[in-house]
């Protein structure tokens, strides 16, 4: 039996994250959660407990053959697998995603299908990749009938958000969001970096420079965790608009937030050290963890505020 083809040389990482709250009104346990992410028979979901409570599905596959979302209008077909996956974060935080490793060429003419299933998460081009003008379109988000990885996360969500674990019964109004990355090899001078945008309501882009031969796996691992943390700080701040301070509606409003949020905040925890510095950048601008840090702080003082009686509601206690 020949051996299996050697990996080709990767160009280009990428991939979309959905991020949502879970709709349950009690967060799974780590039991439950290996039961609701458990969508293959021949693999194990991965559980941990810490820092926090952790579940990440096996890989799903998905095999496309389509053109590649480009900026300029060409048109590069590409042939090969998307490997999709969930999880789940204290039993209350839902995230899909998927990602494909794009390599640098392919040959002029498509292969047996075999000999892309041996590559798992790789797609090759038909031709040659423009490894810039393939991420500008990426995280553009292409044109109907291109490479949609946004798509494939889609449909791996609403399998789970089917099961029958989930009650609809969510414990905060809240509206999942989308991020979109790619990520190309740093040059051998060429620091690695991170540049995160709000491209529109609910979309998120990352466009990251990282080592050369870095794991797909990797950078997912990293966009996954800045999803999880953009969407938490993203409903927190949100939970804040139209509501009026020192009122029961505000206490109200906040308290699901300390109830079922803000413990979750952990950045870097499930990102490899070799990634783990770009969240440096994060840091410096937009500054993640000092907005999220400010906004824990109004919680707490307006927790206070209602914790404390005021001067009428002393005078009715008084004998």
């Amino acid at each position: 039996m020949p051996p299996a083809p050697s990996a080709p040389a990767a160009a280009l990482l990428c991939g979309e994250v959905r991020t949502r709250l879970l709709p349950a009104r009690q967060a799974l346990d780590i039991r439950t959660a290996a039961q609701f992410l458990g969508l293959r028979a021949d693999e194990r979901v991965l559980l941990s407990e810490r820092p926090n409570l952790y579940a990440r599905s096996p890989d799903t596959l998905t095999g496309v053959d389509c053109p590649l979302p480009t900026a300029g209008g060409a048109r590069t077909r590409a042939v090969g697998t998307v490997a999709a996956r969930a999880a789940l974060t204290e039993g209350r935080v839902l995230q899909a995603s998927a990602h494909v490793t794009l390599a640098a060429a392919g040959p002029d003419r498509r292969r047996p299908w075999g000999e892309y299933l041996v590559r798992p998460g790789v797609a090759e081009p038909v031709g040659k990749l423009a490894p810039d003008a393939v991420a500008d379109g990426v995280l553009g988000g292409g044109r109907h009938g291109d490479l949609d990885l946004g798509v494939i996360a889609d449909g791996l969500l609403t399998r789970l958000l089917r099961h029958p674990l989930i009650d609809q019964c969510p414990p905060l109004r809240s509206r999942p969001t989308r991020l979109r990355w790619a990520a190309l090899p740093a040059a051998p001078d060429e620091e690695p970096s991170i540049e995160f945008t709000l491209a529109e309501d609910q979309v998120r882009t990352v466009r990251l420079r990282v080592p050369e031969g870095t794991p797909a796996g990797d950078v997912a691992g990293l966009c996954d965790d800045l999803a999880l943390h953009d969407w938490l700080l993203s409903t927190v701040v949100r939970l804040f608009d139209g509501i009026r301070p020192d009122t029961p509606a505000a206490l109200a409003a906040l308290r699901p937030a300390v109830d079922h949020l803000l413990h979750l905040w952990m950045p870097r925890a499930r990102v490899t050290g070799t990634l783990a510095p770009l969240w440096d950048g994060l840091e410096d601008r937009p500054g993640f963890t000092r907005q999220w840090s400010a906004l824990v702080q109004r919680i707490r003082d307006q927790l206070a505020l209602h914790a404390i009686p005021s001067p009428h509601r002393e005078a009715e206690l008084t004998p």
